[in-house]
């Protein structure tokens, strides 16, 4: 971690984890909602209780994209994502050096999310989705959000792995 002298953790990582617990709310009622146009998709598909309502299923898609979006944030920034070990222990250099490797392809592809998620984003701006009329920007613009969100916390591990690289320790 990184801490002041106070032993407090800097603003930076205060921010960091304040916007990583809104992300973590909002994943959570994404999914709530989600549950709601889902479960009118089927009880309308298999019983004449209400009609069949066309609209939820884009309701659904675009919450399913940002619930998945929000979860590969929240992945990057718990490095909770899969490992593939394939060399042995390095030590605390070696493995520090070796994350930062495995993290910069991590950041390569948030690189790619950000410049192809503005233009995929400009390409929706003036565009509406067909049965609901929801503006497509607001699904489209799920990517460079991600890709800028996972810059963010990355810089957070890259921050750590470097000072451990480098011989420095971690204050608590």
């Amino acid at each position: 971690m990184d801490a002041s002298l106070s032993g407090r953790p800097s603003l930076w990582r205060r921010m960091t984890a304040a916007y990583s617990r809104l992300l973590s709310t909002v994943v959570v009622v994404s999914v709530g909602i989600l549950v709601v146009p889902v479960m009118l998709q089927i009880i309308s598909r298999y019983t004449s209780l209400i009609p069949s309502y066309i609209w939820t299923e884009e309701l659904a898609r675009f919450l399913f994209i940002w619930t998945v979006m929000i979860g590969a944030m929240l992945g990057v920034r718990d490095s909770a994502h899969f490992d593939v070990d394939l060399l042995p222990r390095l030590g605390a250099r070696g493995d520090a050096f070796m994350r930062i490797v495995a993290k910069l392809g991590v950041l390569a592809i948030a690189i790619v999310f950000v410049t192809g998620g503005i233009e995929f984003t400009r390409f929706a701006w003036n565009r509406t989705s067909e049965l609901a009329e929801l503006p497509l920007w607001l699904i489209h613009i799920a990517w460079p959000i991600a890709g800028l969100s996972w810059i963010v916390f990355l810089g957070e591990q890259f921050t750590d792995d470097l000072r451990v690289l480098f011989g420095k320790t971690l204050s608590p």
